[in-house]
């Protein structure tokens, strides 16, 4: 008898994990509370899957070998609730789809900056002449793309509700960008299981892997003092001088990691602020281990061209600069996109809080920012946090609102920024949703 696989969620993971699944030799069925995409559908029926929404079918479900929930499923949801107390196994997508590869794959998890270090990374590594596939958060899926079998390894973005449900799953490169607080409602506001997800990532890996880390982010160094990895750990970082690991010296990027030092001057990145320089270090790091020639890799570096929504220049008009960071939907996310301003700002921010303080950002918002114009449903929130702090602070319900009334408050030599440091679900479908709206508004006007 086939063994059983039942797929929670019919979205990208989810229709991954099924077609897969099916060409292992499972006994398929995909379950969605909600409603499955029309062109999921599709591809469902052209490989012959069994599929049910709007509901979760008990019998249906609770007859599985193995379950793969689809990373926006709570642990909490009932469903996945009666699986446990069945002691059937709910795992995710990685997991699953990484026992059917002997192939490496570089994993790469954090609060911010996974995807511009993940897309950057994958970016050398193709110029480097490698053929690996890029998965986890981005694009087709991890589980699609094992089963269509045209990569030699993958570089996968990870979160940390993917590497919730990992058991045996390990990179043989692992790179944590940062920590800070975000998801927490998952976590049941205990940050210390936040961060423990995350370093779940390090958790199956041996003497012969790599653990790539900012040596600055406090979170991640108090971790790693008090745990032991049995990876070989690669710090980066911005303020120190590291004896292995890479450094600034000189405003240049200095990598000692492996017996060939690699430089490369700050001003050479495509990508600005400090952040990107961390994403850069971490890349480059990955780079060296992957064996790739310094040349290419500093030629990479400098011409990289940065990931849709995230810090995106759209237009300037009448020398106002727009730049859409729709995808900065926490305030540590916000927070670089501020400190990477250089002229007087117009911020747009708001829409879903996920628990935001909007403290860290009062000394950016003093210094850099004019005026505040907040897109959100209920904007409360920034309004008690900011009110005193700027001259103007206007709130709109829609885009185009939002953007004609950017225009009037910005004189030449401004910015206006797009950066909500909240989620888009009020408002808009998703964060593309809110960054492509703003782009159409921009050129509209």
């Amino acid at each position: 008898m086939a063994k059983r696989l039942v797929v929670l969620g019919g979205g990208e993971s989810g229709v991954g994990t099924a077609i897969l699944g099916k060409k292992k030799g499972y006994d398929v069925f995909v379950s969605d509370f909600g409603k499955i995409q029309d062109n999921y559908k599709e591809v469902l029926a052209l490989n012959g899957l069994n599929w049910e929404e709007g509901k979760h079918t008990e019998e249906l479900v609770l007859n599985a070998d193995v379950v793969m929930k689809s990373p926006g499923i709570p642990d909490k949801s009932p469903i996945v609730t009666a699986l446990k107390a069945k002691g059937i196994s709910v795992i995710s997508e990685i997991e699953f789809a990484s026992q059917f590869i002997d192939l490496q794959t570089i994993g790469i998890t954090g609060s911010n900056g996974k995807t511009t270090t993940t897309m950057l990374m994958h970016h050398l590594i193709k110029q480097g002449g490698l053929n690996m596939g890029l998965a986890g958060n981005i694009g087709k899926s991890f589980a699609w793309q094992v089963a269509e079998g045209k990569f030699e390894g993958y570089v996968l973005e990870l979160s940390s509700f993917q590497l919730d449900g990992i058991v045996d799953y390990a990179p043989h490169i692992a790179v944590i960008t940062n920590i800070s607080p975000d998801h927490l409602d998952r976590y049941e506001y205990d940050y210390g299981k936040y961060i423990a997800a995350k370093f779940r990532i390090t958790m199956n890996q041996t003497e012969d892997d790599f653990l790539i880390y900012d040596a600055d982010d406090e979170m991640i160094t108090k971790w790693l003092e008090t745990n032991k990895t049995r990876s070989k750990a690669i710090p980066f970082s911005l303020t120190k001088i590291l004896e292995e690991g890479i450094y600034i010296k000189d405003n240049t990027i200095v990598s000692n990691i492996t017996n060939e030092e690699f430089t490369m001057p700050i001003n050479e990145l495509a990508l600005e602020g400090k952040h990107n320089v961390k994403n850069a270090m971490a890349a480059t790091a990955v780079a060296q281990l992957m064996r790739i020639r310094k040349d290419t890799i500093r030629e990479s570096l400098s011409n990289f061209q940065g990931v849709e929504h995230r810090l995106e220049k759209v237009l300037k008009i009448q020398n106002v600069q727009y730049i859409n960071d729709s995808k900065a939907t926490n305030t540590n996310a916000t927070f670089f996109a501020l400190e990477s301003m250089i002229t007087p700002t117009v911020w747009i921010v708001g829409g879903v809080d996920k628990g935001n303080d909007y403290d860290e950002l009062m000394p950016l918002v003093r210094e850099k920012v004019k005026a505040i114009i907040c897109l959100g449903v209920d904007n409360q929130k920034i309004i008690n946090a900011f009110a005193n702090v700027v001259d103007v602070l206007v709130e709109t319900t829609s885009m185009q609102e939002c953007v004609k009334m950017a225009q009037r408050l910005s004189e030449k030599g401004d910015t206006v920024l797009l950066s909500p440091a909240c989620a888009s679900f009020d408002l808009f479908e998703n964060y593309e949703d809110r960054g492509k709206q703003f782009k159409l508004a921009v050129q509209n006007l």
